[in-house]
């Protein structure tokens, strides 16, 4: 057995090496442990194990008067680099505060593997899905319960509502959308005299393009699409924006200053879409009309006075207000959805992305499940 011993009078510490017949390296540790000293330490226990990785490594810690928390995480991370490389390695003869130091940090356990994930069961999946879907239920139905109270607080208390940022809302969500809702109901209105055109062409009816293209634009088309479209931009924005002030933590500000999120931050939002809505749906139907008139202008050989007296005469007034009541209705769906899914976000930037697009998913979802009923209440009543 060789020994070497390395007195270093300007440290606290001392460590003796000792290399023994069968393998087995020893590390003796005697003094004062401090942080300041690891630096020297970390690379003197390095030294003593490499280049030749030793089979089994026993650090004596029983003449160590004192050891603080950063030089014990040295020591226990050299005992779980050499285990994890295949050698045995002990920390032994700890007593008192260092014994103490040593358990707190784990160096004493035993290594234990990692169990290997194993992929979830179709039933475990589907069960965990409807557990969530159940649980994002309970919170819409909450969020829900808490916005008719806040209305009902703005109704008594007008003044505790946030007014000033309505128009910003309106000129956000309305003027900035108009563009879009313009070309996306334009072509629609378009595409749909092309592929009607085609089968009335066989019947000698090119007339009836126009009330084709005039009734499915203002009773269906017109309000659902340019209903999608705020989903997508209006919707996914209040979701971001609520979401990053609520992972920022500015929403637990406003609640100590004594502002409701809901009255402060959500109930603007949703009437801004309610204001605005009723209006991008108009043009929406407008300019969906003319894209039905410059396909019959141009393809039926219609002229635009014969194509504006049908479309006057198969709509009524009817059609067009039925298509505002079910736009007031998506408005308000797609105000409640986002800002719900803003201010239940969670998890910093990846939760913001995450309820961002479950935002706009659930916000699509109930847009469709709201026109069905629609259709189906306004057949039932023969409207």
């Amino acid at each position: 057995m060789t020994a070497s011993h390395k007195p270093v009078p300007e440290r606290a510490f001392r460590i003796e090496h000792q290399d023994g017949a069968d393998g087995v390296v020893l590390i003796q540790l005697e003094g004062k442990l401090a942080f300041i000293d690891g630096a020297s330490l970390w690379q003197e226990i390095r030294a003593c194990i490499t280049p030749t990785k030793p089979a089994e490594l026993r650090i004596d810690v029983s003449r160590v008067e004192s050891i603080d928390g950063g030089t014990m995480a040295l020591l226990v991370q050299t005992k779980w680099d050499l285990t994890a490389s295949g050698s045995k390695c002990e920390i032994v003869g700890a007593t008192g505060s260092v014994e103490k130091i040593l358990a707190l940090y784990e160096g004493d356990a035993k290594p234990t593997r990692k169990k290997r994930a194993r992929p979830q069961s179709i039933l475990s999946q589907i069960g965990n899905a409807t557990f969530a879907l159940v649980l994002e239920a309970q919170l819409g139905l909450a969020f829900l319960g808490s916005m008719l109270l806040a209305f009902g607080g703005i109704l008594r208390r007008p003044g505790t509502a946030n007014w000033r940022e309505v128009p910003a809302i309106m000129n956000r969500a309305g003027a900035d959308a108009v563009p879009i809702v313009l070309l996306i109901n334009f072509l629609i209105g378009f595409v749909m005299g092309f592929q009607s055109a085609v089968q009335l062409k066989q019947f000698g009816a090119n007339i009836y393009v126009a009330d084709l293209v005039g009734l499915s634009i203002t009773r269906e088309l017109g309000p659902l699409m340019t209903a999608i479209i705020i989903s997508g931009r209006s919707g996914a924005a209040f979701a971001a924006e609520l979401g990053t002030m609520k992972v920022s933590e500015e929403v637990d500000a406003l609640r100590t200053m004594g502002f409701g999120p809901l009255r402060f931050l959500v109930f603007p939002r949703i009437l801004g879409l309610f204001l605005v809505m009723p209006i991008l749906t108009l043009i929406g139907d407008f300019v969906g009309i003319l894209g039905g008139l410059v396909v019959g202008v141009m393809s039926l050989d219609l002229t635009v006075t014969g194509y504006l007296n049908e479309t006057r005469r198969a709509l009524e007034v009817w059609d067009v207000f039925q298509g505002l009541i079910k736009c007031g209705v998506f408005a308000i769906a797609i105000g409640l959805i986002s800002c719900q899914q803003g201010l239940a976000t969670a998890g910093g930037a990846e939760g913001v992305g995450r309820r961002t697009t479950a935002s706009v998913v659930a916000a699509l979802f109930a847009l469709i499940m709201i026109d069905a009923a629609f259709t189906m209440v306004f057949h039932a009543l023969g409207l």
